[in-house]
């Protein structure tokens, strides 16, 4: 039974990316009505006017809810902010029990202050740069090192997911624990969090949220044109 059936479907602005999995992964899980509206990053639709109204830092994902507070309508950008939300107004995978909530936020944010930034640059450094600068790549690899330890250690503390139980903090994290030799890591390095992996890819729903838009996949590191827009931006 989808008690959600009935709702408005929340506007979902996305690209896949390890980011924009958070977001799909959730409303899988929630089974909440909802529209994609694709924003294909590499040729430069983020930079549309339409869209920076509602995510003026021009980054995925962001929503638009037709139901938000008071029966208004609501856009969000920033996934951590979505997720939360998204928490809150379903009563899903973010516990109203105080010590619980803040449990799950230090490992929401710890995912978005820590392991999405150094990630996000370990993988751009190994994979797109075309001066390979060797300080940087194993700066960030090292630190990629040091994250998957970390959670590695937190995960072997006899609990299946992060926070206990299953959160909007595993969903933040999963995007970017996969694929992680393209971040210098081996996941059998890791077994706590290896078996944290499998068990989330085994999640129906997961699987969903990281194959939505996987045929719009392309290989960033050869387009030469793509990575002039996504990385040579400059302020405006």
């Amino acid at each position: 039974m989808n008690e959600f059936k009935d709702k408005l479907p929340i506007e979902l602005f996305y690209w896949p990316t390890s980011n924009g999995f958070k977001i799909s992964i959730f409303l899988e899980e929630a089974n909440y009505p909802y529209n994609v509206n694709f924003v294909n990053i590499s040729k430069g639709e983020q930079f549309e006017p339409s869209f920076l109204k509602i995510s003026p830092n021009n980054r995925m994902p962001a929503i638009v809810d037709p139901d938000g507070p008071d029966g208004r309508e609501i856009s969000i950008f920033e996934s951590g902010a979505i997720l939360q939300y998204l928490g809150k107004k379903m009563g899903l995978f973010y516990p109203k029990d105080v010590r619980k909530q803040l449990e799950v936020d230090q490992w929401l944010f710890w995912q978005v202050g820590n392991l999405g930034p150094m990630a996000g640059q370990a993988h751009h450094f190994r994979n797109y740069s075309q001066n390979k600068m060797q300080y940087a790549i194993d700066r960030y690899t090292n630190e990629v090192n040091r994250l998957y330890g970390v959670l590695n250690k937190k995960l072997s503390d006899d609990r299946e997911y992060i926070a206990g139980e299953y959160s909007v903090a595993d969903m933040a994290c999963i995007g970017w624990v996969r694929n992680p030799d393209k971040k210098g890591q081996d996941l059998n390095d890791f077994p706590y969090l290896h078996n944290w992996f499998k068990r989330m890819m085994g999640r129906p729903a997961v699987i969903r949220g990281v194959a939505l838009g996987e045929d719009k996949h392309h290989d960033l590191s050869k387009d030469l044109d793509a990575q002039k827009i996504l990385f040579g931006q400059r302020a405006t």
